[in-house]
């Protein structure tokens, strides 16, 4: 769709089919983990066999439709499809007869025989389905560009394949798979028909398309054929599919398949009338006004084997129409096994059984769905032939807010909402970046701990007396940090707590972790003084009083949240610590009598490694970037000589 990165409208279409879709596929993902938790399984062959019911999994299955919805382009999911148009011809064909927009329809046709009876789903998808096939009808009736007219027959036609699907019998399954068939053929061979004129034309406005030349005849033939089908007249593979939707329909026997069946009827004129607009629009005049001279007809291009390329697919497909309209039983078994794999009837009753359940013909008699055929052909061709009466009531419909201008109010309303949030939480302030990322680290495992951690005894106050000058000086440098007005001496008080704590490390026989610290602490005030260059001397002392006491609420939260914390995890342990093993390892199996050098070398090895890495890293980053510094300032040094030797006399 968006192929062309340099279009605009391209570039829309594309973001605006992923959104959609994506969170279509979210909420469906979501759907799927409600009604998986609810089965036990996620194995979709053991949820279909034994599905679960509930209110969790009536929540799910309409997450699960929503999702299908989106990807089917049903109401009111459905702006995007047409908008997709953007993309070119081939890309349009191959998306609409197949690929995606099929995908919720599949997925409809593998739940449906399961949660069928399911109180929301037959009715949610019979109305969707239902209101998506008229209304994308009523739309393909207003557009002038050949392929959005197709694009909205498209909507109208996965509306029909929805409901067919969504009904969940084995009848409308079949139905729903010769409709399927019959669309995929005829939708494919329609655009690339359109592509070629397009091609020739340069346009694809039905207003401004010249008459074609007499040569054009195996395209109008081809053309006219595809068109016949997506219409249902008969002798057509549209035709057979349009009366097994009819008669499948007419004896579902549900509670509302008789207003089902007229809405059909109603989406099966409508789709009459617009097959009659695109054919009148490629090959005879729209409007009286706009007749084609001779002057304006378009010939073949010169190169034959060019124009034999484009024509042998669309002849190609043509040629299926025909012959599985005229002889459609050679579809059976294609149509059964597809309809027994998605009702899961093969499965039940052995495939052999299900492939003879499905015998098409073109003629069953006078039966009601040929009334049906026959009221949806008479019906369409009137509405095409009253097309200027009703002109300006359809124009009325056009005030009305569509897919594509609610998306744009949405999507506008979402960007507003982000740009007001990000002014608020993105302010540029240090303080309150840190301030908020800490009071969040604090109070969410805080509240935690508050409700259902359990107090330990009261440890130790100290393990020995070494301790205590070690923790004086701690405490002492830590505050003498925080109080001071200058850079520099809060770098160095900052060191020094970090000094203190290696001191620490030291009295608690760690002296592996003690010389980590230490290294960490002496490049971080290094890189501190560094940097510190390049500031001003003292801090500027700005803040309210307000302000001071929210950062030590924020501050004190911190503190007594990583206090509680370290307090009640001491003592949570349950488990036997793997300290005991690696003590018990290290002299037979590493032949090391120091557990710490064993530990970092052999069964932490590429920890150890990662932590080298980092370090050296560092080092060689805060090396580049004080050779840079000096670098730059040397430089400096010489374009101010140069430049005062030039000014003087």
């Amino acid at each position: 769709i968006g192929n062309d990165h340099t279009n605009r409208r391209a570039r829309a279409a594309a973001l605006h089919a992923l959104l959609v879709t994506s969170a279509g596929g979210l909420a469906m993902l979501a759907g799927f983990v409600l009604i998986g938790n609810a089965a036990g399984t996620f194995r979709l062959s053991a949820i279909l066999g034994a599905p679960p019911s509930g209110t969790i999994v009536t929540v799910g299955l309409v997450l699960v439709l929503i999702g299908a919805f989106t990807k089917s382009a049903q109401i009111p999911f459905h702006a995007w499809l047409p908008g997709a148009m953007t993309a070119p011809t081939p890309i349009s064909a191959y998306l609409h007869s197949a690929t995606m927009v099929k995908a919720g329809v599949y997925l409809v046709a593998r739940f449906a025989p399961a949660f069928a009876d399911v109180g929301v789903w037959r009715p949610l998808v019979v109305t969707v389905g239902a209101a998506t096939m008229i209304t994308g009808g009523l739309r393909a009736l207003r557009q002038h560009d050949l392929k959005l007219l197709l694009a909205f027959g498209t909507v109208s036609q996965l509306g029909l394949l929805m409901v067919l699907f969504g009904i969940g019998s084995r009848t409308t399954a079949a139905a729903g798979c010769v409709m399927l068939l019959a669309h995929a053929v005829f939708k494919a061979a329609l655009f690339m028909a359109i592509g070629i004129v397009d091609h020739h034309t340069g346009t694809r406005d039905l207003r401004h398309i010249p008459s074609l030349g007499e040569s054009w005849w195996p395209f109008k033939v081809a053309f006219v054929v595809c068109a016949a089908s997506m219409a249902g007249v008969p002798l057509m593979l549209g035709f057979v599919g349009k009366e097994a939707a009819f008669e499948a329909i007419d004896h579902a026997g549900f509670s509302g398949s008789v207003v089902l069946l007229v809405a059909v009827v109603t989406g099966s004129i409508l789709t009459v009338a617009y097959t009659g607009r695109l054919v009148w629009g490629v090959l005879g005049p729209l409007h009286g006004s706009s007749a084609r001279s001779s002057a304006d007809e378009v010939h073949d291009p010169p190169a034959k084997s060019a124009t034999a390329m484009f024509l042998a697919p669309l002849g190609a497909l043509a040629g299926v129409t025909v012959v599985l309209g005229v002889v459609p039983g050679l579809a059976d078994g294609l149509i059964a096994a597809a309809a027994a794999a998605a009702t899961g009837a093969a499965a039940a009753t052995g495939a052999a059984a299900a492939t003879g359940a499905t015998h098409l013909a073109v003629w069953h008699g006078w039966t009601l769905p040929l009334a049906l055929s026959g009221v949806a052909l008479l019906g369409g061709g009137g509405l095409f032939v009253a097309r200027r009466r009703i002109e300006p009531l359809l124009a009325r419909g056009s005030s009305v807010p569509d897919g594509l201008r609610v998306y744009a109010a949405i999507l506008r309303a979402m960007t507003s909402f982000a740009r007001r949030i990000t002014g608020v939480i993105q302010s540029g302030s240090l303080p309150v970046y840190a301030g908020i990322t800490l009071l969040t680290a604090a109070l969410a495992p805080g509240l935690v701990l508050a409700g259902r951690a359990t107090w330990p005894n009261s440890p130790e106050a100290f393990g020995g007396v070494a301790q205590l000058p070690v923790v004086a000086g701690l405490i002492v440098a830590a505050v003498a940090a925080a109080i001071a007005r200058r850079r520099f001496s809060a770098a160095l008080f900052l060191g020094v707590t970090g000094y203190a704590m290696a001191a620490l490390f030291v009295v608690q026989g760690a002296p592996d972790l003690a010389l980590t610290q230490t290294a960490i602490e002496t490049l971080s005030t290094v890189l501190f003084v560094l940097v510190l260059r390049r500031l001003p001397d003292r801090f500027e002392r700005t803040s309210t009083l307000r302000r001071k006491w929210l950062r030590l609420l924020v501050s004190g939260a911190v503190g007594a949240t990583v206090f509680c914390f370290a307090i009640i995890a001491r003592s949570a342990r349950t488990a036997v610590p793997v300290s005991r093993e690696m003590v018990e390892r290290s002299l037979p199996q590493a032949h090391g009598r120091n557990v710490v050098n064993v530990i970092l070398v052999d069964i932490r090895g590429f920890d150890t490694l990662g932590e080298i890495t980092v370090l050296a890293s560092a080092a060689i980053g805060a090396v580049a970037l004080a050779r840079a510094g000096a670098v730059r300032r040397r430089r400096n040094r010489v374009d101010a000589g140069q430049t005062a030797a030039e000014t003087r006399p």
